[in-house]
């Protein structure tokens, strides 16, 4: 019953954390799009860059506008990602879309923050990069081309960042409707929003292998197991240079406890090996789920 309780706390936790990380992205994405993007004309696609194009030619706010498609596109989500990034994105979506419209009753905005546009297409990329990378690793998006992208990982082998710049590059050249400033910096907006998504995302996700060949491999398994709470691989070696019979114990684990077990092994057997590696995804149970 303990450790029944103790596990239902664990997911209650993380769910928490999950719903935070949800709105602090949502909510970096819509300060970009309103403050910079928007402004700007930086059309660097999306169903922000879709409603800012459209917004001058239909007599509808672009914040309906963002409601409006996002709609039709969770139905498309729906369908090709199933139920349970769906129902994240249509909180995503709608927080979203809500933030856009508060932005637009609070600080009305007729013309850019600043008469540096440069300056602006860097706040703008950050806010919205890091905004969706932080969304994408909850496994949700804030609808949208998102959905677009999400679908073209799944079923092809193009990582986030490349799928969503193949489905905004359309949108990003409309925008030299605007002019030959806000096209070029639309499209160079583009380019620099996939990078930053993959790097966000590659960074959060980012968790350490430690490969650990040790004379005393109980004390340090037991240390790992009942300690730090994760679990190891353990496979006999032999030294080539001591000849001596050795344990090989790998374990994947987060940075912190990755400096914790290499602390402790190095108390527990003073003679061990230990490689520590970058893993920049893990797929499995304790990390992340397969989408």
């Amino acid at each position: 019953m303990k450790k029944l309780a103790s596990v239902d706390r664990s997911k209650v936790r993380e769910w928490l954390w999950t719903f935070i990380l949800m709105n602090i992205g949502t909510l970096c994405l819509a300060a970009g799009v309103y403050f910079f993007k928007s402004p700007n004309h930086f059309a660097t696609g999306g169903v922000s860059g879709i409603s800012i194009i459209l917004a001058d030619y239909l007599p509808l706010k672009q914040s309906d506008l963002i409601m409006i498609i996002n709609a039709a596109l969770i139905v498309v989500g729906f369908i090709f990602l199933g139920k349970g990034c769906t129902f994240k994105t249509m909180y995503c979506s709608l927080v979203y879309s809500g933030e856009n419209m508060l932005f637009e009753r609070l600080v009305p905005l007729s013309q850019p923050l600043t008469d540096q546009p440069f300056m602006e297409l860097v706040y703008a990329m950050l806010l919205t990069g890091v905004g969706s990378a932080i969304i994408f690793n909850c496994k949700a998006t804030s609808g949208g081309t998102d959905i677009v992208a999400l679908i073209l990982k799944k079923y092809t082998n193009i990582n986030t960042g490349r799928a969503l710049l193949i489905s905004d590059v359309a949108i990003a050249c409309c925008a030299f409707l605007f002019g030959i400033q806000a096209g070029l910096y639309s499209v160079l907006g583009l380019f620099a929003k996939a990078f930053i998504i993959d790097g966000v995302i590659e960074n959060i996700g980012k968790s350490k292998c430690l490969t650990i060949i040790t004379s005393h491999p109980e004390e340090i398994g037991k240390y790992i197991i009942e300690v730090m709470k994760r679990d190891f691989t353990r496979y006999d070696a032999h030294g080539g240079y001591t000849e001596q019979d050795k344990a090989v114990l790998v374990c994947v684990c987060k940075r912190g406890e990755a400096l914790n077990i290499k602390s402790t092994v190095k108390k527990l057997d003073p003679t061990s090996f230990v490689i520590i590696t970058d893993a920049t995804e893990i797929v499995g149970k304790g990390f992340r789920e397969a989408l």
